[in-house]
């Protein structure tokens, strides 16, 4: 399959993370786009790990919950693969070149970069436009995974019932829903904007200009270390600990002994990895972060990270500005705000 596959309208934004699946489904509604279905569901502990789908029949059976709790009847669905099992590389080719001839150019370019046997891996690309270094030249965004990593999720919609219509980058998705927050936030396609997408196991930094991705790193920090740090402090099982999730109240001190500490440490690893992308070829100036993914609900994680880092720093929040059809649980939906970028964005690819 390709990786960015074939479009339908409308699509299932499904997106598979490491502790739950998260649905979403669009519709053009007037000038935007109304939320129609919505549903998150739990997995399993072991079900994925790092991004890969260990076990099928669990994380199939969490997708058709999500399903069957939606309300869809749609049975086409967009999933993403992470960027870590993901290769992306620009390529540039002669502008001139025949449509049907940047197809096999693509695929002698690609035995250069492509660090996996050709045989091993699903890939596609996307023609960018005319480069901005060379005017007789057209960028290309070349994307590749092996196979087993796209073939994972396949096999668990499959025995949900459902069809992957669209196979995305979860970069790329979390990009794509960000041009909803970008001009409701007035921020200039021009301007570069970083982007901190704190996950259960996993920190990815991607920087955003022009629309497009231009940098993206993982870091391995996430908010399993403050579930457990929880955990062990107050004796408590996994599904006590999560108390801060559900808005909870938790024991007196904790935000005083756990929860300041970690934000701490959430504003270290995005300071660090801030230096990295300061000291790759893709570097320019940052004027806003947003930050995304479970962590990013805690209170006061904004401020101090504004604080600390001297930069205009906000939540990412894709869902204010939609409109929200009835059947939605709309608590539900706003208490997962910053866990639905990626979602979001595989949502929107229907309209593509």
């Amino acid at each position: 399959m390709k990786l960015f596959g074939n479009k339908t309208d409308p699509v299932i934004g499904l997106d598979i993370g490491s502790t739950s699946v998260r649905l979403i489904q669009l519709s053009s509604h007037g000038s935007g786009y109304q939320i129609d279905h919505f549903a998150i569901e739990p997995l399993n502990e072991g079900a994925v790990v790092d991004k890969a789908v260990q076990d099928v029949e669990a994380t199939s059976n969490a997708i058709s919950r999500a399903v069957s709790a939606s309300g869809t009847r749609a049975k086409s669905c967009a999933i993403a693969v992470s960027g870590s099992a993901v290769f992306t590389k620009i390529i540039s080719l002669p502008a001139d070149l025949a449509e049907a001839d940047i197809e096999s150019q693509v695929q002698i370019e690609a035995n250069q970069y492509i660090p996996y046997p050709l045989d091993e891996v699903s890939l596609d690309f996307e023609v960018l436009g005319p480069s901005a270094r060379n005017a007789d030249l057209m960028d290309i965004l070349l994307a590749a995974s092996k196979s087993e990593n796209i073939e994972s999720r396949q096999d668990a919609i499959d025995v949900a019932g459902l069809k992957a219509k669209v196979v995305d980058v979860e970069a790329f998705a979390i990009a794509n829903a960000f041009e909803l927050i970008r001009k409701r936030d007035g921020i200039k396609r021009s301007e570069a904007v970083g982007f901190f997408d704190i996950g259960y196991d996993m920190t990815t930094l991607l920087v955003i200009k022009g629309g497009r991705v231009i940098y993206t790193r993982d870091h391995p920090f996430g908010g399993h270390q403050l579930l457990e740090e929880t955990q062990r402090r107050y004796d408590m099982t996994a599904e006590q600990a999560g108390f801060f999730e559900r808005n909870e109240e938790g024991p007196e001190d904790f935000e005083e002994e756990v929860l300041e500490p970690f934000q701490l440490n959430v504003v270290h690893q995005i300071s660090r990895a801030l230096q990295f992308f300061a000291s790759s070829n893709e570097y320019t100036n940052i004027g806003t972060i947003y930050l995304s993914g479970g962590v990013a609900s805690l209170k006061g994680l904004d401020a101090m990270a504004q604080q600390e880092l001297g930069m205009t720093t906000r939540v990412a929040d894709p869902i204010t500005g939609l409109d929200i059809a009835k059947n939605v649980a709309v608590t539900a939906l706003k208490r997962n705000t910053t866990n639905l970028m990626i979602a979001m964005g595989l949502a929107l690819r229907g309209f593509d």
